[in-house]
Order: structure tokens, then C-alpha cells, then sequence
């Protein structure tokens, strides 16, 4: 609203209008609100959910061994991080551009589905919550509906390589064709992009170029439904999810400012994706409201994100991922997103075909692997007598907010790693 207000500012002459046009200033200025707003929203909505009773269902004190109490907090604190986003956006964003509107799509469908399963869990009191087969339902929905626009969308074109040339004595950008491309960027390889239409050439010069995008559409299907469920996996400590991805979100916000860019694009060899500076202005705001979330989430924590955050965040994360077609860098972007669901996975399977010949095993103490540093094996004794547990590690067990601390290092490493996979090739 403000960035059109202003661009008309502009044209009659008025003093300063033209710094909206600016991406980095809209992106600073979308941050800072959300931080504004998400502290400020926060605080009042953990005193009216407080005054309304409600609150996420007790947990297990018995899995905690420093014995921290966690009743009386507020829940769907996942509502401060999406009000905090979108508010910023509306006021400093071109939401005319078809990337903005594809991250708000993103925001509110998964907003809705995690509302959906915290209102039944908190309301409803049932501790399953949402069906599962229906959450899926949601996301597969939302990644066929982020692909077919990148597919259809006449808004929606790039160009696969750019070059910078002097002529006389002036920098000229030369860029090939506007395009729909299924090209996208995989690390380390010198020839870094991979066309997934090439996967296709056995059916023809006609259908590889089909196939392709159909490929590409059931990858950001993947890709949506996969982030989003490792965030929810990860949302089990104070700050540890929230954190996290906004170190996730911060280093895809660079490679979309990298992408939005005619000369960073140039000299990273990356493609070209006009428009893209309107996903660096959401993931700001993104940015600043998990941070302003994490003020009332960190330990001990005065609300919880819910499914209506931790689902949201993660498809956050896939979508514009998807949308600069850097899909293929998120195992090492989310890499601890993917730890623990891979941890949660083989576990149950670990522990199924152990069943199966009459032994109870497990590879961690407990999954996601994140409480495995805080469950002691007394415990999963008392719960599972007689199971016995592959990787048992230190006799001492930490604090959550340790955890949470070395996780978020954990995902600063795998940040540093994914910028610099930019130039190791």
C-alpha cells in the first residue's frame, strides 16, 4: 500500500519518495516492522489467550530431567509470526508481483491448516489433532498450486544466463531470452545447473519439455511437504525452531537477492529471475517476526508456536526456495530439519523390524533426535522395559537451551556452507 502511495509520491517531485523503489531499503523496513509489530502483537496476544485459558495441552515432565514445568502457556503462537509477516508486506511490498502473492498464498494455507489442528487439539482435546492424511492433503494442494503458477504464470519468466560487457567504457548487461525454465541450481558442479527437461530426452524433443515440468511441479510438492513437516518436527524446545529457520530464511533471502539481480547474478553464474526482490522483502519481514517471536519463545517460554507456526514456517521455507529454483540446496539448508525426520523415520522402522523378532530396539533414546540429549535411558526403561538403545551418548544430559543453542549453530554452519557452495564448484 505504502510502496504505490509512494511511487505516486515520486512522480509529482516529492522529497525522499523514491527510496520505496529500493529493494534494500523496503527489505530493512519490512524487518524492522515485523520486529515492531511481533513484539508488540505478541505481548497482548499471550495476555488475552492467558485471560481465555488457552493453552497447549501438558506436556511430559517426565521426559525432561531438569524437571521444568511447562503449564499455564499459551498456544497457535504461530498467529504472532504470520499477523507480523503479512502486515509489513502489505504496507512496503509490490503485491501486484506474483512472487509476493504466491508467499502470502503460502502464509495463509498452511496458517489455516496448523489453525485447524491446534483448535482441535486445544478446543476439541483431542491430542491427535488433524487428521494426517488431511494436513498432507493441504500441502501436496499448495505445492500443485505454487508449481502450476510457476508453469502458467505469463509473470513468470527468467533468463538462464547474464553477462556483464564493456562498451565503451559502460557496463552492459546482456541476458539471454526470457524464458520458462525447469532449470535449476545444484552446488559444487562447475556446470551447476540442471535442466530437468534433460532428464527426458528418451520421449522426444516435445515431451521432455512436458515431463519436465511435471517433474518439477511433483518436486515442489516434495519439497513443500517435506520442509514443512521437518519444521514441525523441530518445534520441540523453546527457540529451537523459530531460530532456526530464521537463519534458513535469512540465507535464502541473500540467494534471492542474488537471483533479483542482473550483475550478483552475473557474477555468481546464476540465473536471472526478474522479480524475485519481492521474495527478499517477505522473507525479511519473515525474519524479524520470528525474531520477535523468539523474545517471548526463548527459555522458559511464554507461548508456543503450535502447528499453526511451526507448519507454516517450514512451507515458508520450500516455497520461496522453489520459487529462485534453489529446491535442490535445501537438504543443506534445512540439514537439520532433515536430521530429525530422518530420525523420526528410522527409528520407527529400526524399532518396527526389531518388534517383528520379538526384541524392543531403538537406534536414539528418543526422536526427533533433538530429545534424545535430554531423555535419560532410566526413562526409557520405565516406558519400554527391556529396550535397548544403539547410540546411548553422554551419561550427562543438557539443558534444552543448550540444545536449542548448539542447534542453531548447527544451522549457521549449514548457512555458511550453502553460500559458499556458490563459488566452490
Amino acid at each position: 500500500m505504502l510502496y504505490y502511495l509512494f511511487s505516486y509520491l515520486d512522480t509529482i517531485g516529492f522529497p525522499g519518495a523514491r527510496m520505496i523503489t529500493y529493494v534494500t531499503f523496503r527489505a530493512v523496513t519490512a524487518a524492522i516492522l515485523a520486529l515492531i509489530v511481533s513484539v508488540w502483537y505478541g505481548r497482548h496476544f499471550i495476555k488475552r489467550m492467558k485471560r481465555k485459558h488457552i493453552e497447549e495441552t501438558q506436556r511430559d515432565e517426565k521426559l525432561d530431567p531438569f524437571n521444568v514445568k511447562k503449564t499455564g502457556v499459551p498456544t497457535m503462537g504461530g498467529i504472532i509470526i504470520i499477523a507480523a509477516t503479512l502486515i509489513p508486506c502489505l504496507l512496503v511490498s509490490k503485491l501486484h508481483n506474483i512472487y509476493m502473492i504466491l508467499m502470502i498464498i503460502t502464509a495463509l494455507i498452511l496458517g489455516a491448516i496448523g489453525f485447524a489442528d491446534d483448535y482441535i487439539k486445544t478446543f476439541k482435546k483431542n491430542k491427535e489433532g488433524l487428521n494426517g492424511w488431511v494436513k498432507i492433503a493441504g500441502q501436496v494442494t499448495l505445492g500443485l498450486i505454487v508449481g502450476l503458477t510457476l508453469r502458467f504464470s505469463p509473470a513468470v519468466q527468467m533468463n538462464e544466463t547474464v553477462q556483464l560487457k564493456i562498451e565503451n567504457n559502460q557496463e552492459i548487461v546482456v541476458k539471454s531470452p526470457d524464458v520458462k525454465s525447469t532449470r535449476t541450481t545444484i552446488p559444487f558442479l562447475k556446470n551447476h545447473n540442471l535442466n530437468y527437461a534433460n532428464m527426458f530426452r528418451w520421449a522426444g524433443e516435445k515431451w521432455m519439455y512436458i515431463l519436465g515440468w511435471v517433474f518439477f511441479v511433483l518436486v515442489t510438492v516434495f519439497a513443500v511437504a517435506a520442509v514443512s513437516n521437518g519444521s514441525n518436527l523441530n518445534d520441540g524446545m523453546d527457540g529451537m525452531s523459530a531460530g532456526n529457520t530464521a537463519i534458513m530464511a535469512l540465507t535464502i533471502g541473500i540467494l534471492a537477492y542474488i537471483s533479483s539481480n542482473a550483475r550478483t547474478a552475473s557474477y555468481f553464474d546464476l540465473m536471472y529471475i526478474p522479480g524475485t526482490e519481492e521474495v527478499v522483502v517477505f522473507l525479511s519481514a519473515f525474519v524479524g517476526a520470528l525474531l520477535g517471536y523468539i523474545w517471548y519463545n526463548s527459555f522458559p517460554a511464554q507461548v508456543f508456536m503450535g502447528d499453526t507456526g511451526s507448519l507454516t514456517i517450514g512451507g515458508i521455507i520450500a516455497v520461496a526456495a522453489v520459487i529462485i529454483h534453489k529446491e535442490l540446496l535445501l537438504p543443506i539448508i534445512c540439514g537439520v530439519f532433515l536430521f530429525e525426520s530422518i530420525s523420526v523415520i528410522l527409528q520407527r522402522l529400526y524399532y518396527k523390524t526389531g518388534k517383528k523378532k520379538g526384541v524392543h530396539r531403538r537406534i536414539w533414546k528418543r526422536t526427533p533426535v533433538h530429545d534424545h540429549f535430554r531423555t535419560s535411558l532410566d526413562f526409557i526403561q520405565q516406558v519400554d522395559p527391556g529396550c535397548t538403545v544403539k547410540y546411548k551418548g553422554q551419561h550427562d544430559l543438557h539443558h534444552e537451551a543448550k540444545i536449542t543453542m548448539r542447534f542453531w549453530i548447527v544451522s549457521i554452519l549449514l548457512a555458511a556452507f550453502t553460500i559458499l557452495t556458490l563459488k566452490i564448484r
